[in-house]
């Protein structure tokens, strides 16, 4: 008897349009109807960012969900995720997006300051109550240019200004602080393996650092990004006298200098998102027996090749010789860019819709006709 084909179908997030899970069952009904007795593996896939922990709880981590203190004090329900290893590793996954994103925040300079990370903090108690030993970080999509402080805060740090009193929270106190009082911070975050997700290489503070860069998005105008950014140089100032540890360097400035706190007080790792969370979800083994893989995102561009995660997949599969298709909402590379990275055929939705904004409102429907109509004509 013929083995059925094994399609492994891969998906990041079609932001704006469908999760990383959505996409991949549009892809599955799509392949099903070219191939319908393959075994088609739905397998969803994140590069640390938002879609980290979706992509956990795709590969059977236990999501919790917990209250917590959003990004500007207004309380939200926050997702993150654990599970337990054969060994003795307990591993929580948590993404600052859920607790401290932007997509719960006006972007008004006045919250640009004000926001904070006091949130994150909340999850990572929580997942310490839980007996996590190893906690993964994704970041992304986050409202705070914090430095990581705020959830420091909420693990027992408190930040002192020149009186001895406690600043508020939300970056644009960072400058006033002069000193920490570490007596209440959480013993066990030095117990603990922190491993954080970080792809960019932006430093905590300067011209390309987390304020100059990221905060405009967050809704800083210029006055509240030099403010930000005075911060955060402060605050790296402060940890250093306290720690002993130099947090400005490479990746520091991702999700507003979040990662610089964790630098600083604990053994924390920064690691290349696709690889961290491939390593957590097992993707090796999907991969290792698969006979074709279908991957995709949003948008296909630039940026893609440089290695965010359909990228990342293809590069791993042309390694092992499997083929890779793709399917994206647009496609701005080159199919020439796209085989040096092992795939053979590709398919955009806006080819198949009659306008980009049709292409999103229906993405789910586009997306299984446009895996229809590239592996036909593969």
């Amino acid at each position: 008897m013929m083995e059925r084909m094994r399609i492994l179908i891969a998906p990041d997030k079609f932001k704006g349009s469908l999760t990383a899970a959505e996409a991949a069952a549009a892809i599955a009904e799509g392949a099903l109807r070219v191939y319908p007795d393959a075994v088609a593996t739905q397998f969803p896939i994140a590069d640390g960012g938002e879609g980290t922990l979706e992509a956990a709880v795709a590969a059977g981590y236990e999501e919790r969900l917990n209250a917590v203190t959003g990004p500007i004090l207004a309380p939200l329900g926050a997702a993150w995720a654990i599970r337990k290893s054969d060994g003795e590793t307990v591993t929580a996954v948590i993404e600052t997006a859920q607790a401290s994103g932007l997509a719960s925040m006006e972007p008004t300079p006045e919250n640009a300051l004000r926001a904070h990370s006091y949130g994150c903090g909340q999850l990572i108690a929580a997942a310490l109550d839980a007996g996590a030993t190893e906690i993964v970080l994704g970041l992304g999509g986050s409202a705070m240019t914090d430095g990581g402080s705020g959830a420091l805060r909420a693990l027992g740090l408190k930040p002192l200004d020149a009186a001895g009193n406690v600043v508020p929270l939300g970056g644009g106190s960072l400058a006033e602080i002069v000193s920490l009082d570490t007596s209440a911070l959480d013993p066990r975050l030095a117990a603990t393996t922190f491993r954080i997700a970080v792809d960019v290489r932006n430093p905590l503070y300067g011209p390309s650092g987390a304020a100059h860069v990221f905060s405009p998005q967050k809704g800083a105008d210029p006055d509240a990004v030099e403010l930000l950014d005075a911060g955060l140089r402060n605050w790296a100032s402060v940890l250093r006298e306290a720690t002993g540890r130099d947090v400005n360097v490479p990746g520091a400035g991702a999700a507003g200098g979040f990662p610089a706190s964790f630098l600083a007080f604990t053994g924390a790792r920064l690691e290349g998102g696709f690889a961290l969370v491939a390593g957590l979800t097992g993707l090796a083994d999907q991969l290792a027996g698969a006979d074709l893989v279908i991957t995709g995102e949003g948008s296909m561009d630039s940026q893609s090749l440089t290695g965010k995660a359909p990228i990342a997949l293809a590069d791993a599969a042309r390694e092992k010789g499997i083929p890779v298709i793709v399917v994206a909402g647009r496609i701005l590379v080159t199919l020439e860019d796209l085989a040096r990275h092992g795939v053979v055929a590709a398919a955009q939705l806006l080819d198949v819709a009659s306008s980009p904004a049709d292409a999103v409102a229906n993405a789910g429907k586009y997306l299984a006709w446009a895996t229809t109509q590239v592996l036909e004509g593969a």
